[in-house]
């Protein structure tokens, strides 16, 4: 089922729930945030693949193609916003400049945003499950639906000061272009780990893909992340067990597997050191 909004400004919603889909645009002229409520789907840029969980959005600036690609068993829930450049830019000028600027005209060029992963939690979750239930249950008023992406990119904006800016400032470089770049790379470098995390990921592989050396990977990544990206991986793992565990009957042993761990007795100890509990107990409640 696949469902698609376009809306007089540009801006689009776009909520499908399948098992299978495969899309190759070839120009996209809008920002995009996508968004998965169920299963993963799978974004490819220039060979760069990013992968999506009910966890985390990714952001794609305009003029940025990429490939989408949805391949499971079971039915995978995703939602996409697309906002016009005029939309983005005067959303931008609005929240940027101050009144006396924004009296005069002056108007900024449209921002660019870090392409990668952000967490999908707080205010941002509860506004896209909220524009979602509504147009499940037929919501078809445009200034409303104008609204609730109006919210979604203000909520974007201030997860972006925490996930980006915040992050920029740890960095120890006098550059801000430095800071910038290296950051870019930290970000390919955390996209990586989210979509290879249940393989055995090596130093070496994650530092070729970010194209920094394997020491400066670890001393920047630490400085901008406050772990370590071996710390980072476990972190991940773990969660995603969590969700494996809260959301589905898979036997531990099979989800050990699932989340890249060899041995279930040192999971079960390391989960038990993390989360405080037993796997088999955080399943019971």
């Amino acid at each position: 089922m696949r469902y698609v909004k376009e809306l007089s400004n540009r801006n689009k919603i776009v909520s499908e729930n399948t098992c299978k889909s495969f899309y190759r645009p070839t120009n996209n002229d809008d920002y995009t945030i996508k968004f998965v409520l169920s299963g993963i789907e799978k974004c490819i840029i220039n060979k760069r693949e990013i992968s999506i969980f009910p966890d985390s959005f990714a952001v794609f600036n305009t003029g940025t193609s990429y490939n989408s690609l949805i391949d499971s068993i079971t039915p995978v829930n995703t939602i996409s916003l697309s906002f016009s450049t005029g939309f983005v830019t005067d959303f931008n000028n609005a929240h940027q400049l101050d009144n006396d600027s924004l009296l005069d005209g002056k108007a900024q060029h449209a921002p660019e945003f870090l392409e990668t992963l952000y967490p999908f939690a707080g205010d941002i979750r509860y506004t896209v499950m909220h524009l979602k239930h509504q147009l499940d249950k037929g919501m078809d008023n445009e200034m409303l639906m104008n609204e609730y992406l109006y919210h979604c990119l203000l909520n974007y904006y201030g997860i972006y000061q925490t996930e980006i800016l915040q992050k920029l400032s740890r960095l120890s470089f006098t550059k801000t272009k430095t800071k910038e770049e290296i950051l870019k790379r930290l970000a390919v470098a955390k996209d990586f780990i989210n979509s290879n995390y249940n393989k055995n990921v090596l130093l070496e592989d994650i530092s070729a893909c970010c194209c920094l050396s394997v020491n400066h990977l670890l001393r920047t990544f630490k400085e901008a992340y406050g772990i370590s990206p071996y710390q980072y991986l476990i972190q991940l793992r773990i969660n995603r067990a969590k969700q494996l565990l809260q959301s589905t009957n898979y036997p531990l042993s099979e989800i050990v597997g699932l989340i890249g761990f060899e041995n279930t007795s040192s999971f079960i100890r390391l989960f038990k050191q993390l989360v405080k509990m037993t796997p088999a107990k955080f399943r019971k409640q």
